[in-house]
């Protein structure tokens, strides 16, 4: 599997050395070298089309003698990109992509797939001439990729899923257009703080690349970073919080206040209602009482109530902070290595994208202790309130002052 990776790498690399009419017989001639399936290949990893590359091979069984100037084109010749002619081509691309969903193009959440083909549909309906493999050639060159379905060995029946869905995004849009705050809530992957290799690649000088310890074992490092972010969907802003101990319900919570103290309190004066986008397990799980527990603490302390909305088991993955922040932060921090506290901040802290996100981030040296109990009595206390649509998922915390 390495070598055919490398074996396509090394093709494309020689390809971009080739001019038009090169590129076309060595194309054709790959896809005549690997069989069956061998012209679907090429076009899928060259981006070529199909009908060149049947050129191609049609003038390679002709045995045609031909100059290596003939029929090549000057530099900036032919038909433009439709992304150049039009520039909002890609915004309206982008725009499809994010809100990816089943018979709502308003949709706030970005649960299914379409083809190329019904995303160049969707496009011509908006007035842009365009082409499946059009659609397909500028999603690679955006860094999309075709993704296969994941099984889950769990988890509710497809309907319960849909109507999940659904309602998140009934909610979503309801709060957004009261102007009350939307947070999609999650912890990153932690990150072992030291001198240790991260995934990517920097610009440096040939020759010198930044040296790192072989072995990522705990004790060659300072500690654990464990980053819950809160992401803000209608204003897309995102705050980190770093926790340095453990990945708590109390931690989660704990990074909501922090939120709430900096930003939301003075962005949202008026507000009288928080909506939390969350994931189905993990610190801020819909079963986890440490997580209610602390929750209607929070809610008592700044005086109004806040609805949660959690994602069903097995679709974390389509929660907006991934792909709006967390994502970003990964590409952002590829390639360094975590040496300190203070590098991961200012790698989380330096992330913006061109749609205007921008992140804030803090250290948590707080210690939080795990496998804290809630018992029934103090469950008792709280005031949670279920939603009539799959209310284990779906509740409203009220305050008890």
């Amino acid at each position: 599997m390495q070598t055919a990776v490398t074996a396509d790498r090394f093709l494309l690399k020689v390809l971009g050395s080739l001019n038009e009419a090169q590129a076309r017989w060595y194309v054709a001639r790959e896809a005549l070298a690997r069989g069956r399936g061998g012209l679907k290949a090429m076009h899928e990893l060259t981006g070529m089309s199909r009908p060149t590359i049947l050129k191609g091979i049609r003038e390679l069984r002709e045995e045609r003698v031909l100059s290596v100037a003939e029929g090549v084109r000057q530099p900036g010749a032919g038909r433009k990109r439709v992304e150049v002619t039009d520039p909002g081509f890609t915004k309206a691309l982008e725009a499809i992509m994010d809100e990816n969903t089943a018979g709502d193009p308003m949709s706030l959440l970005r649960w299914t797939n379409k083809s190329t083909t019904r995303i160049a549909e969707q496009l011509r309906r908006q007035g842009y001439q365009t082409s499946p493999d059009t659609v397909g050639r500028r999603l690679r060159e955006m860094d999309y990729s075709l993704q296969a379905n994941v099984k889950t060995l769990e988890g509710s029946s497809p309907a319960e899923r849909d109507e999940q869905f659904r309602y998140i995004n009934k909610l979503v849009k309801r709060f957004l257009a009261r102007g009350e705050p939307v947070l999609s809530i999650d912890t990153k992957k932690k990150e072992r703080v030291g001198n240790f290799k991260n995934p990517g690649k920097t610009w440096r000088p040939q020759g010198d690349p930044r040296e790192v310890n072989v072995y990522d074992y705990p004790h060659l490092g300072i500690g654990t970073a464990i980053p819950y972010g809160a992401y803000d969907v209608g204003r897309n802003e995102g705050f980190v919080n770093a926790g340095m101990t453990h990945d708590t319900a109390e931690f989660a919570v704990a990074s909501l206040k922090q939120w709430w103290r900096l930003f939301g309190r003075r962005k949202y004066p008026s507000t009288c209602e928080l909506l939390l986008c969350a994931d189905g397990g993990g610190s801020n799980g819909s079963r986890n009482r440490a997580w209610k527990y602390h929750l209607q603490q929070f809610v008592d302390h700044i005086g109004m109530r806040i609805t949660v909305c959690h994602y069903p088991p097995g679709t974390s993955k389509w929660n907006k902070i991934e792909h709006r922040m967390f994502s970003f932060i990964s590409m952002n921090w590829k390639g360094e290595p975590p040496v300190s506290y203070e590098t991961v901040l200012n790698l989380i802290g330096t992330t913006k994208t061109i749609a205007g996100l921008r992140v804030k981030a803090r250290l948590d040296r707080k210690e939080y202790e795990a496998g804290v109990k809630i018992s029934d009595q103090e469950m008792s206390r709280l005031d949670v309130r279920p939603h009539k649509v799959n209310p284990t998922w779906n509740y409203t915390i009220y305050s008890r002052g």
